[in-house]
């Protein structure tokens, strides 16, 4: 019996630890209270039932602590090893975070100002939803009113009503007025903001097309909202404070921001609903044509800065922007018709201005940010369906004015560049030097590269100058051809008529110019010969220059060629009939410095000073024109032999030369001979026999006459093609013999004719006879 009392007290106390276990430690109190109450002692065999217990579990425990453990320790040592990289993680995450908002920041702002749209047009919509299931009552209130009339109340309502009118009426229109008023002091904010706008849209368009890689021109479409201009009316806003710079600065304000129209739609309402609605659309026209006038009426310093002419454009755009705006925001206010008669006045008006105001600026860069103000003053308003085509034909004028005032510009550049050269080969010392040459002038010569260093360049200093500053003309002129919206073949043949006119015009001028100046000599003139020879090989490079800028092949059937080589030839043919020139005037010089004894007994020997000493110039001066180019040195050592020639054939039948010795007819015969041998030492190559010595031959043979007096031969043979005395005229020949006939004077000739042969002053007295015969002969 106590076995079994043992037995079930045991199996109660497993059921009771089973319970414990399994059951919320809230429950164990009563549990553990049955195991008191039941039999004495038997809690102690549930104490030693329970530690039993317990003890199993620590084994337990214990067992699966020691087989996870290892486990642990190689996830602890997991974990210590990717701390690092969960620390560089987090902080790449975080940096992403951080930039992932700064970017988001735009967007967010806009899906709020998005949000904040949409709520306004649901609340718009709603409030006309709901005025109009207003107005029905409106009229039914209306019919009803009649029922009353009898009543005092509603005599006294007629009778204020229409005082109330008035006064509501003009309430409205002091409004109206406060609006134009207003409208007129902001309108050039209002056009600078839309010609903001439409810049953004230039440059984002621009920007579009290079990335895409299109050539075609997108017209802009622009509204004060910063939207497409759709034509939907767009709530403006004005007040005083729309000029703050510091908000102009940081954002482009809105349209709300710029006007408020309120006062127009409630007078336009009013006198709606008054029945005076033609009044109003009337006067409001009326005030607008004459704030139109003032408007287009310019500052009379316009032209002097940017900012005039910016001004300008500003107060226009932002006329024609509001005229725009009440146009589609409210219904025959103004009409089309009426913005377009507006905008046709105030175009010729514009037009008339622009020509005459620009006509007075000679800056290229004032003129060129004209031009930039005029392409987007027209884009602004062609923007908002006002045709502008007129403008971009003025910009043709302007065009011309631009290529004028860079004309002025460059003859400045070129004639500093002239009056600073040295006209001297340019000289290089190391191959950088000559580097730097050919890359500003394209030159090239394979005999002079094959040359050691220090070597000389054959054109001077001026000829790579005048080589970039045409370069940098090509490229300012081009500076105007952006933004026209032209073709490249049309901004090709802009490009070079404005090259053309620089060349055949401002350069040739200058060149001109300066071949006549006094002190360019004869080294500086065959210099410019030299340098125009090089400037015109050139001008093939100019072309290509011009092609590679517009992309338009040469061989364009419009092509229009450059005339550089005509420019350059006329200059160089000026240069060299000015040292044909020059040097004559030289000889001219030794000329006058010559001292004849005309009545000298007979001659010394020697042949005369000076003229050795303009022999020696000659052949010094012909030695620099070995650089010329061939026909140019053999055309020039030609003509001064014939100007000496001339000059000294001159001298001898001068008319204030009244006698001439024997004596000094041997001296001047010495003098020719030096000229003759000058002329056979062949001074320049390229003459063939004794070509350069016929210079002389009217003098050689009019010498040979006088010296050996063979008169029978000249005479008899006169005429005939095979004369020995073929080049000499009976009048010069009449006109020496005079001065040697004269017998008053000392030492004359035929006083020893007279003393040994009177029969030979009868000779002499007979060939005078012929002579004169033969020059009457020939004067008849």
């Amino acid at each position: 019996m106590e076995r079994h009392v043992q037995g079930s007290c045991i199996t109660e106390h497993e059921r009771i630890l089973q319970e414990i276990e399994s059951t919320d430690t809230a429950c164990v109190g009563p549990t553990l209270r049955s195991i008191y109450d039941d039999q004495p002692n038997a809690h102690k065999r549930f104490m030693e039932k329970l530690d039993t217990r317990i003890r199993n579990h620590d084994r337990e425990i214990e067992k699966m602590c020691n087989f996870h453990h290892q486990g642990f320790v190689d996830a602890i040592t997991e974990l210590l090893k990717v701390r690092a990289d969960a620390e560089k993680l987090m902080g790449q995450v975080t940096d992403t975070n951080r930039r992932l908002q700064e970017a988001g920041k735009e967007v967010t702002a806009q899906t709020e100002e998005v949000i904040r749209c949409r709520i306004q047009q649901r609340n718009m919509a709603t409030t006309v939803e709901k005025l109009q299931l207003c107005i029905p009552v409106r009229v039914r209130g209306c019919v009803c009113l009649h029922r009353v009339s009898q009543y005092r109340f509603c005599q006294i309502m007629a009778e204020n009503l229409p005082k109330l009118r008035e006064e509501i009426k003009d309430v409205s229109m002091s409004d109206l007025k406060d609006f134009l008023e207003s409208i007129r002091k902001h309108s050039d904010k209002v056009g600078e903001t839309a010609i903001r706008q439409a810049q953004q849209h230039r440059t984002f368009i621009s920007t579009v097309a290079k990335q895409a890689g299109l050539d075609h021109y997108t017209k802009p479409v622009f509204s004060l909202n910063g939207r497409a201009h759709s034509h939907t009316p767009n709530g403006l806003l004005m007040d005083d404070g729309a000029g703050d710079e510091e908000d102009a600065d940081d954002e482009i304000l809105t349209a709300q921001d710029l006007v408020d129209f309120s006062p127009v739609y409630r007078c336009l309402h009013i006198y709606t609903v008054l029945g005076d609605r033609e009044t109003f659309e009337n006067y409001y026209r009326k005030q607008r044509k004459k704030q139109a006038r003032l408007v287009l009426q310019p500052q009379a310093n316009m032209h002097e800065t940017v900012e005039g002419y910016r001004r300008y454009f500003n107060q226009i755009v932002g006329f024609f922007v509001v005229e725009d705006h009440v146009l589609h925001a409210t219904q025959g206010l103004v009409t089309r018709a009426f913005t377009d008669e507006l905008w046709n006045m105030a175009l010729s008006k514009i037009i008339a201005v622009l020509r005459t105001h620009s006509s007075y600026c000679d800056d290229p860069d004032l003129v060129l940010e004209l031009k930039n103000l005029i392409v987007i003053f027209a884009d602004t308003l062609q923007g908002y369906g006002f045709p502008v085509s007129r403008l971009f034909d003025l910009l043709f004028e302007v065009r011309d004015q631009y290529n004028e005032t860079l004309l002025k510009k460059w003859a400045l550049v070129f004639r500093e560049i002239f009056e600073t050269d040295n006209y001297s080969p340019i000289p290089v010392e190391t191959e950088e030097e000559y580097k730097v040459v050919v890359s500003r002038f394209p030159f090239h010569d394979a005999e002079i590269e094959k040359q050691s260093f220090p070597k000389k360049l054959p054109m001077s200093q001026s000829v790579p100058q005048i080589y970039s500053q045409v370069k940098e003309f090509i490229y300012a002129s081009l500076k105007f051809s952006e933004s026209l919206h032209r073709s490249s073949t049309e901004i090709d043949d802009m490009l070079r008529k404005s090259t053309n006119l620089l060349l055949t015009r401002t350069l040739s001028s200058c060149l001109q110019n300066l071949i006549k100046k006094p002190h360019i000599g004869l080294t500086e003139l065959v210099q410019i010969i030299i340098n125009t020879t090089h400037l015109e090989q050139a001008c093939r490079y100019l072309e290509e220059f011009i092609t590679n800028i517009t992309n338009v092949s040469p061989e364009t059937v419009h092509t229009t060629r450059l005339y550089g080589l005509s420019t350059f030839k006329d200059a160089r043919h000026a240069a060299e009939g000015e040292i044909y020139t020059k040097l004559n005037q030289k000889i001219d010089e030794f000329i006058q410095l010559a001292d004849y004894e005309w009545c000298m007994a007979e001659s010394d020997g020697r042949a005369s000073g000076y003229l050795m000493d303009l022999i020696n110039f000659l052949r010094s001066t012909f030695q620099v024109f070995t650089h010329l180019p061939g026909k140019v040195a053999q055309t020039a050592c030609m003509s001064a032999c014939k100007h000496l020639s001339t000059s000294l054939m001159q001298m001898l039948l001068d008319s204030e030369l009244k006698q001439i010795s024997m004596g000094a007819i041997q001296q001047f015969n010495l003098d020719v001979m030096q000229c003759e041998l000058f002329a056979s030492s062949e001074p320049v190559p390229g003459f063939q026999g004794d070509t350069l010595q016929l210079a002389f031959i009217d003098l050689r043979q009019l010498l040979d006459l006088f010296m050996v007096w063979d008169w029978s031969t000249y005479l008899a043979d006169y005429g005939q093609p095979n004369s020995k005395y073929l080049r000499v005229n009976p009048a010069t020949a009449l006109a020496l013999l005079e001065k040697m006939k004269d017998t008053s004077k000392k030492n004359n000739i035929f006083s020893q004719f007279r003393k040994n042969d009177r029969d030979k002053q009868k000779l002499v007295e007979t060939v005078v006879k012929q002579l004169r015969s033969l020059v009457n002969g020939m004067s008849s």
